[in-house]
């Protein structure tokens, strides 16, 4: 397997190839450089680690142009849809097409064999969905649990899945639709789920979940409450829901 700095011209021309306009001009660099397609890009300073091309095809922002077909192109040379990033984390590129929101690159990826369940993600060293709903990306996250990822209570508290979060925290019951995956359910992991719902403007689970003893107040991730991050998600509903609870941004917590 072949290691390039990222500042190689060989990297530098197959990363423009890429995230470019031509998938052609891909093709020719594989087909010039016998094993490029398993090679790894080593990064220095901020981020530094080493990535595969398929990672730079699902990096932020994302929504490259021809994105399935570059990563079908890199697939049918030999790169490996399941490689892992190796530095501070070990996520997969599916985790990276879903912190991205790309789903046309999420299908290429997973109709390549990229593996659905893979942990490493940077938000609890979860799955893809654990780094989409983390980061907001709900067309991402609703994308993967179609493509039947298996949800956790802090996955199906944002995305609305009420039925999935009445099972966790009340059991599951005869219907079919139960979660695929059971959790501890105490107090901090209802105030998480709580939190995660008004992350995704998910008024019903947010109300059934503070009936349940969720925090209203709880200061979760970039030091929001519940409040701001509702109104950080244009959560106009949610926003004038909370108001209603007596809730309070960071800004007005001891």
């Amino acid at each position: 397997m072949e290691t390039l700095d990222s500042r190689d011209p060989l990297s530098v021309a197959v990363t423009e190839a890429i995230r470019g306009d031509d998938v052609a001009a891909l093709r020719q660099c594989l087909a010039k450089h016998p094993g490029l397609a398993t090679a790894r890009i080593v990064e220095r300073g901020p981020g530094a680690g080493s990535r595969t091309l398929l990672h730079i095809a699902a990096d932020w922002p994302g929504h490259f142009p021809h994105g399935p077909a570059v990563v079908a192109t890199l697939v049918a040379a030999g790169a490996d849809p399941n490689a892992r990033f190796d530095g501070a984390h070990s996520e997969t590129p599916l985790h990276w097409a879903a912190s991205s929101n790309d789903v046309p690159v999420l299908d290429a990826l997973v109709q390549a064999g990229a593996d659905i369940e893979a942990p490493g993600a940077v938000i609890g060293g979860g799955t893809p969905l654990a780094d989409a709903r983390g980061f907001g990306q709900w067309r991402a996250a609703r994308r993967l649990v179609e493509l039947g990822a298996r949800t956790t209570l802090q996955d199906a508290a944002p995305l609305g899945l009420l039925d999935r979060v009445k099972a966790f925290v009340e059991g599951p019951g005869p219907a079919d639709d139960k979660p695929a995956e059971q959790e501890p359910v105490d107090h901090d992991a209802l105030t998480r789920a709580f939190w995660g719902a008004c992350h995704g403007g998910q008024l019903a689970t947010a109300e059934y979940l503070l009936v349940h003893g969720a925090d209203l107040d709880w200061i979760g991730y970039d030091d929001k409450t519940p409040l701001d991050i509702a109104r950080a998600s244009d959560a106009d509903a949610v926003v004038r829901w909370l108001r209603d609870q007596g809730a309070k941004g960071r800004a007005e917590l001891p």
